[in-house]
C-alpha cells in the first residue's frame, strides 16, 4: 500500500510536467500581446514565475500543484538554475490523506534547449530526502537511477535530458507554432517521450487566476511513458497568448478516467 500511495503521488506530477498553483488583475494586465514569436529561455527565467494549478477528476479536486524557479544555484562551478515542483493532495482523497512531495531540478540550457544535472523527490510528509535521484552525466553520456541511496538502473543519455519537469519550459518555446516537438523524459527508472504539435489559431478561456478570459493557443499531442494506473497517450494542454505563453490547463486520460489540470494562481516575481 505504501508503495501503490507514492506511485499516485508520482502520477499526478507526471500529468502535469508532460504537458507534462497568487495572481490578480495586476498580474494579468502585465502580460504583452505583441509577440509573435515564443519566449526565450532568458525571458522564461528572468519572469522568476510561480504558478498554482488544481488537479481535478470530474467534480472532485485530487491535489494541487505549485511551480515555481528558486534563486540561482551552481553546478561544478557554473551558474545553473533550481526548478521545485511541489505536490499536495487531497487528504479527502480516500486511501491518500495529506501527501506533501517536492520534485527538485537542477538544470542549465543552451541556445537550443534547457537540460537537467540533477533531479530528486522529497517526501515531506515521510521526512524521507532524496527517496529517488536522478543523475545526468553527460561526460558518460548516461543517466543514473537511485532510490533512498541505492543503484537502481542506468541508461544512455538523451539530449535534452530531463527528469520531466523541462517540459514546463521546453513546450512555451512551441505554443502558437506549427513545427512539432519530441522531448525525452525519464522517470521511474525508464525513458519515454513526449511528442507535440501546437497551432496559431486561438480561443478565449476563462480561469480563476485572471478576472478576464485568457487567449490561448491548443497544443496537442501523445506521451511515450508508462505512468501508474495506466497514463499514457494522448493529451490536450493550453497556452495563453502572451509573451510568456503561461500554460493554463491540461488534459490528459488515466486508468481511472480524464484528469483536468487548470491554473488558478499565477505570478511574476522577476523582470518585466
Amino acid at each position: 500500500m505504501r508503495r501503490l500511495l507514492k506511485h499516485l503521488s508520482s502520477s499526478l506530477l507526471v500529468i502535469l510536467l508532460t504537458f507534462f498553483l497568487i495572481s490578480n488583475l495586476e498580474a494579468q494586465t502585465g502580460f504583452t500581446y505583441n509577440r509573435d514569436a515564443p519566449p526565450t529561455m532568458e525571458m522564461l527565467i528572468e519572469a522568476r514565475e510561480v504558478f498554482e494549478y488544481e488537479v481535478s477528476y470530474g467534480f472532485f479536486t485530487l491535489g494541487w500543484v505549485e511551480v515555481e524557479l528558486l534563486p540561482d544555484t551552481t553546478f561544478n562551478g557554473k551558474k545553473a538554475y533550481h526548478l521545485r515542483t511541489t505536490m499536495r493532495s487531497n487528504r479527502r482523497v480516500p486511501f491518500v490523506g495529506t501527501r506533501i512531495v517536492n520534485y527538485e531540478n537542477i538544470f542549465q540550457y543552451n541556445e537550443e534547449w534547457p537540460f537537467s544535472h540533477l533531479f530528486w523527490r522529497d517526501d515531506i510528509h515521510d521526512e524521507e530526502y532524496k527517496s529517488a535521484l536522478i543523475e545526468f552525466d553527460r561526460e558518460k553520456k548516461e543517466v543514473r537511477f537511485f532510490e533512498k541511496g541505492e543503484p537502481q538502473d542506468t541508461l544512455e543519455l538523451v539530449e535534452p535530458a530531463s527528469g520531466g519537469d523541462i517540459i514546463f519550459f521546453y513546450s512555451r518555446q512551441f505554443a502558437g507554432l506549427e513545427e512539432p516537438y519530441k522531448m525525452p523524459a525519464y522517470i521511474e527508472n525508464e525513458l519515454g517521450f513526449v511528442e507535440a504539435s501546437s497551432s496559431p489559431e486561438t480561443e478565449f478561456r476563462e480561469y480563476e487566476a485572471f478576472d478576464e478570459p485568457v487567449e490561448t493557443y491548443l497544443s496537442e499531442g501523445t506521451a511515450d511513458i508508462d505512468g501508474p494506473f495506466g497514463f499514457r497517450g494522448r493529451f490536450k494542454s493550453w497556452f495563453s497568448t502572451d509573451d510568456l505563453r503561461v500554460p493554463v490547463e491540461a488534459h490528459v486520460r488515466v486508468i481511472f478516467g480524464n484528469v483536468k489540470v487548470r491554473l488558478i494562481s499565477y505570478e511574476r516575481t522577476g523582470t518585466d
